[in-house]
């Protein structure tokens, strides 16, 4: 996998919901024409949802998952065909994540009818991808599907099936094996929706071969292939007609403490519809390797927005830490800390850090945050999102507000 998922999983620090822990419709096209961005009011649990929602926008909820354990994930619903087909299936809670690219879902969450048809490596044979973490593997066949989120449409995506139990796929290659503990579904998700800012999941180094991420699975086993552009698991946003050049997550403010569930919006798209533009946030584009400079306690960290992680991660040993490498505080204490772009854009962020001992025992919603497995980083997991509205411009994208990659917030 490429470093921006490295880093991802470098910064889960035993607490951080990350895909690396995976093993597991409506209207017509375009956008929301005229819809005004959501009204967001911080301290209370509440985002204006348009009814009905415009094409571009989908309901994104932040609750305790499919069986009740998970917090600070955000979830959406994502509809998907067997391509060219009315034999679809929707799939809830599915994590929506700024830190990774392309769908991906349990294979136990595909119903009997979702014969997804496999996409082929260059010599023929069914392609598979070895999805690599600091944690481990996750391992899974490359099918094609026609994806819809709400009321947009992206047609022969190529997503990944984790632990797919069809052969060829089912005996995993030791070149992957090896590289550490098999992955299986996470508690609350049934798969990930990777948003983040690349097109495809791995790129040139999988095109050339040079990585040995994706598989041709033949009878006898699989082998180390390459794989083209095409062929690699991408972001469905990438592919859709309108709306494709990034997203905005809109979330409002959540309440010490805690709360059960909170719901917001995730748009399609960076200054391409009425409900999308960037108002009076600011631009903060990210370097080659996709972070921006973040100045904590003098420390000048290399940092990205991560809606993916269940908290803010980073190192401060003032803090102690409990139960999954989170941060204990006495009592909620409010810092601040300097984010920067590499086109110069800088501000102030304050954030709260509180006890998980001392969150409400159903809170699905919380101000958590952990220490970070590398001291060189610092990853704004999801709350940080809580109370802003928060737009990713994709590599290469244009936008009204420059080319991306950028955030703006």
């Amino acid at each position: 996998m490429n470093a921006r998922n490295v880093r991802r999983a470098l910064a889960a620090g035993g607490a951080a919901l990350l895909f690396a822990l995976l093993s597991a419709c409506g209207g017509g096209g375009g956008s929301g024409g005229g819809s005004s961005e959501p009204a967001l009011t911080n301290g209370a649990v509440t985002v204006t949802i348009p009814d009905p929602l415009p094409a571009n926008a989908a309901a994104l909820v932040v609750d305790t998952g499919t069986d009740g354990s998970a917090v600070n994930s955000p979830y959406v619903s994502v509809r998907i065909c067997i391509p060219g087909t009315a034999t679809c299936q929707t799939i809830d809670h599915v994590l929506v994540d700024t830190g990774s690219y392309g769908l991906r879902l349990a294979a136990s969450a595909l119903d009997g009818t979702m014969t997804l048809p496999p996409i082929a490596a260059p010599g023929g044979a069914p392609l598979a991808e070895c999805a690599g973490f600091v944690s481990g593997y996750a391992w899974g066949s490359v099918r094609s599907a026609d994806v819809q989120i709400s009321g947009e449409l992206a047609l022969g995506v190529p997503v990944q099936v984790v632990n797919d139990p069809a052969s060829p796929y089912a005996a995993v290659p030791a070149t992957c094996s090896n590289t550490g503990p098999a992955l299986s579904v996470v508690a609350g998700a049934k798969g990930i929706l990777g948003v983040g800012f690349l097109a495809q999941d791995c790129g040139a180094p999988c095109v050339s071969g040079a990585a040995a991420v994706y598989f041709a699975c033949a009878a006898t086993g699989c082998t180390s292939t390459a794989a083209p552009l095409a062929s690699q698991v991408t972001n469905p946003v990438a592919l859709f007609p309108i709306d494709n050049n990034g997203v905005t997550i809109a979330l409002p403010d959540v309440p010490l403490g805690g709360v059960p569930s909170a719901t917001g919006l995730l748009i399609f798209g960076v200054g391409t519809a009425a409900n999308n533009q960037i108002g009076a946030a600011r631009v903060y584009t990210a370097n080659a390797a996709g972070n921006f400079t973040t100045v904590y306690k003098g420390r000048t960290l290399s940092a990205f927005l991560d809606s993916g992680s269940n908290g803010i991660f980073f190192n401060d040993a003032s803090f102690p830490t409990c139960g999954g490498g989170f941060y204990c505080p006495a009592s909620a204490t409010s810092l601040t800390a300097t984010v920067t772009g590499t086109n110069g854009t800088s501000s102030d962020v304050s954030f709260v850090v509180e006890d998980p001992r001392q969150i409400s025992t159903d809170a699905g919603a919380a101000h958590l945050a952990g220490s970070l497995g590398s001291s060189r980083f610092m990853d704004w997991g999801l709350p940080f999102f809580f109370g802003r509205t928060v737009s990713v411009a994709m590599q290469g994208a244009s936008t009204p507000f420059g080319t991306g990659p950028f955030w703006a917030f």
